[in-house]
């Protein structure tokens, strides 16, 4: 017996497609219901606790990188903190020894500024003693220097010089005014 497929219905028509020809169409919900249960078994019992424990796995995974990121975070802003405030200390420090070094600095000119002022106080009183002395003999010699250059004047004037008692006289007179 020769088997062959018959691909037209009897009276010409085309068969209808095979899910949906009646004949086939219980068997084929049966195996599809069959199908479907099994699947869905084995999706269930073997698939979805499988991806459900790479989910959990993974969330667990980020969740532990975003706690040790922000443990790292809050020993960097600690390493920070310290780095702040060493850095300010160093500052403070830097400041005072600064200013405890200009006050010293400060303190030895003022008084090598002193020691200056006193030695140039005391050559000045000498200078002023010496330039009192000087005016002093200056001035009493003045009188007989006047009386000498008023001779010398008189005697290049009319040629004759007046007596030394002359001149003094007259040199007094004029210094008296």
């Amino acid at each position: 017996m020769a088997t062959s497929a018959h691909t037209t219905a009897p009276g010409g028509a085309k068969p209808p497609f095979p899910p949906f020809n009646k004949e086939y169409f219980a068997s084929q919900a049966i195996w599809f219901a069959i199908a479907f249960v099994t699947l869905y078994v084995i999706i269930a019992k073997l698939a979805i606790p499988q991806i459900g424990g790479i989910m959990a796995a993974r969330s667990q995974r980020v969740a532990d990188d975003l706690a040790e990121a922000n443990r790292l975070k809050e020993q960097s802003d600690a390493a920070l903190a310290a780095y702040e405030k060493a850095l300010a200390d160093a500052r403070n420090r830097a400041q005072a020894l600064a200013n405890e070094t200009r006050d010293k600095l400060n303190a030895e000119a003022e008084q090598l500024r002193k020691t200056i002022e006193g030695k140039l106080n005391a050559k000045l009183a000498e200078a002023d003693k010496t330039i009192a002395a000087t005016k002093t003999s200056a001035m009493s010699n003045i009188e007989s220097v006047a009386t000498d250059t008023a001779i010398a004047i008189v005697e290049r004037l009319i040629g004759t010089a007046p007596s030394a008692k002359t001149a003094q006289d007259a040199v007094a007179q004029v210094l008296k005014r």
